[in-house]
């Protein structure tokens, strides 16, 4: 048999009802802001702040649902990397947002 089809058991690979629940709780964790939106019943602010407080919780359902996250330095990401990744997506995502909001306001001002 050839190296490129050998067996990775050494992995901690998710069972069936792992990623059935994680199926679910990223349907759920879709549907509600969703729900919220398409409803229009909610103050602008609160539409916003559930749908970052369901990113979040959605990101994680994937990263340790879906990608096997621990916090085990011999197979896993270990803390420092995964503060590292969290602080590159606030920057990335906050500098965009900044800058999406200055191009606004420059854009009313000119117009």
């Amino acid at each position: 048999m050839s190296d490129a089809h050998a067996s990775h058991d050494g992995g901690n690979h998710g069972s069936v009802k792992s990623y059935v629940i994680g199926l679910i709780l990223s349907l759920v964790l879709t549907i509600i802001p969703f729900w919220m939106v398409m409803s229009g019943g909610f103050s602008n602010m609160a539409v916003v702040v559930t749908i970052s407080i369901m990113a979040i919780c959605q990101v994680l359902v994937q990263l340790i649902m879906f990608m096997h996250l621990d916090f085990k330095t011999e197979e896993g990401w270990n803390a420092g990397s995964f503060i590292f990744t969290a602080l590159i997506l606030v920057i990335l995502v906050g500098g965009s947002l900044w800058i999406m909001q200055n191009l606004h306001a420059n854009m009313m001002l000119g117009g």
